[in-house]
Parts: C-alpha cells; sequence; structure tokens
C-alpha cells in the first residue's frame, strides 16, 4: 500500500498573518541585541553567531509549536539536535533561518533578514522573508502571489520580464570566487547592455528579484537550506525562478546533509544564464 499523500498547503489568513507575526517578533528581538553591544562566538564550523540569533530563534520555535503544533520544525540553531532519519521522515516542516546574513549583522549594515518557509514533500510552499532593519517584509506561496508589505501597506510583487539593460545582477556581500567573476564577465560581455553589480546580503536578494529591483542572483559555493528556501518561495510566487546548474528548482530535506550546491536565481528564465555558467 503506498504511503498517503502529503496535505495540500492551503495559504489561510491564519497560518499567513501567524507566521508574520512570529517572524515580527524575531525581529523585534534582533534589534535589541542590535541596538546594544554584543558578542560574537563561532560554531564548529567557523560561522558566527550572536544572541540576536539565539533570541530569535527559541522565540520562533515557541510562535510555530502554537501556530502549527503538528508540523516539526527545522532551525539553522538546532539543526544538530535533529538526526537525519528523523527529518527525512517528515512530509512537512518548518524550515527557519532565524538570522540570516549574521556577517552583515555583525558589520551593522543592515542586509540580514528572517527566514520561514513551509516545505512540503521537498517543495518550499509559503514562505515569509523579513528584513529587521526598515521592516520590509515579503511572502509568498505556491500557487498564489507574492506581496511586499511595508507597515500596513501591502502589494503585490512580479519579477520583471524582460530584465533591465544593463542587466542588473546581485553579488553576495560577504562570498566571492573566481567562478563568480567569470560568470560576470561573461554576462557583461553577452547581456545586451551589459551588466550592474549589486552588492546585497542574506536572502534579500531573492525578494529583491521578486519585486523586479533585481534581475539575476548566481551563486557558486556552498549555502544551507534554510538559506535559500522562503527566498526560493518568494521568488517563485513571483514568477522568478532559483535553480540548480541543470535548471531544475531546488527541493528541500532529501539528502543526508542541509548543503546546497550551485544555483542561479532569477526573474526571467529565458536569460541565457546557463552559457554564462557553463562558459
Amino acid at each position: 500500500m503506498s504511503a498517503p499523500a502529503a496535505p495540500v498547503f492551503v495559504a489561510d489568513g491564519a497560518l499567513v498573518e501567524g507566521a508574520i507575526a512570529i517572524a515580527r517578533a524575531a525581529a523585534d528581538a534582533i534589534l535589541t541585541v542590535y541596538d546594544g553591544e554584543f558578542a560574537v562566538e563561532r560554531k564548529a564550523d567557523a560561522s558566527p553567531v550572536t544572541a540576536a540569533d539565539l533570541a530569535a530563534h527559541h522565540l520562533i520555535l515557541d510562535g510555530l509549536a502554537r501556530l502549527t503544533p503538528d508540523i516539526p520544525v527545522l532551525s539553522e540553531e538546532s539543526a544538530d539536535e535533529i538526526g537525519t532519519a528523523e527529518r527525512r521522515a517528515w512530509d512537512r516542516l518548518w524550515l527557519v533561518d532565524p538570522l540570516d546574513g549574521t556577517r552583515e549583522f555583525v558589520k551593522r549594515n543592515g542586509e540580514f533578514s528572517v527566514n520561514l518557509a513551509l516545505i512540503e514533500r521537498g517543495e518550499p510552499v509559503f514562505g515569509v522573508v523579513l528584513a529587521p532593519v526598515g521592516g520590509a517584509l515579503w511572502h509568498g506561496a505556491r500557487g498564489g502571489h507574492a506581496y511586499r508589505r511595508d507597515g500596513e501597506h501591502e502589494r503585490r510583487v512580479r519579477v520583471q520580464v524582460p530584465p533591465a539593460q544593463p542587466l542588473r545582477v546581485a553579488a553576495s556581500r560577504s562570498h566571492h570566487s573566481q567562478r563568480s567573476d567569470d560568470f560576470l564577465a561573461r554576462a557583461h560581455r553577452e547581456a545586451a547592455g551589459g551588466i550592474a553589480m549589486v552588492s546585497l546580503g542574506s536572502s534579500l536578494k531573492f525578494c529583491r528579484i521578486a519585486e523586479g529591483s533585481l534581475d539575476l542572483y548566481p551563486r557558486f559555493g556552498p549555502t544551507s537550506e534554510w538559506d535559500t528556501a522562503a527566498g526560493q518561495c518568494v521568488l517563485e510566487a513571483a514568477g522568478g525562478a532559483l535553480l540548480d546548474p541543470r535548471g531544475r528548482p531546488f527541493r528541500y530535506n532529501q539528502r543526508d546533509n542541509l548543503l546546497n550546491g550551485d544555483f542561479t536565481a532569477l526573474g526571467d528564465a529565458s536569460l541565457p544564464w546557463r552559457s554564462w555558467r557553463d562558459g
């Protein structure tokens, strides 16, 4: 007998507004730390962690336990406590980065975010990305639309197709490589009007593509699943895509490790991004 199908996600108002409220509470906790003095510690992988990461983590876990008590949570700050076999058995889960862009937080440049993504059988079906500095919030759902909310004002967002000239290409603020330089050089030669580089931290890059203020974000080198899931959902709901080098959308909680491979996020899927990536 085959396993029963996972419930189909429905973006009901209570879940959407509940998740947004949780993200805002986490953002408030982050800003309380951001506005004062804080220590920076190092995890086993040498990535930074602060009291803001941990405060946001606990608020999100508590909030989601109340909002959706039957859905487990996989957070960056507690992933090591959950066995691979246990999480791989989850058809539905929240995938959470309580503070995406801790390096930008430490630099105090404002380019960090709170990421909440609901995953069903590997697919991101609902995502919230909130920028604590400034308070802009983006959310989107599979089969629905993407929105940006500033305070109480909300508007639908869409990618820009065809893209701008020059092509507005996002670059990671804290991660750089020769492969990314090669990609950008090819894109600059071949794209109509060349490219204009925009440096930006965290998953805010996906949201800027979703709202049409950026066109493309190539990433070389590993990221973690909680870095991309919420942004991917917002981007896809806005008409864009986040694709692996073979052109496949990312899937989550499908492997023994939680690392992503290379990807390209874009608003216009007709761009010849694979030729720029492959040379």
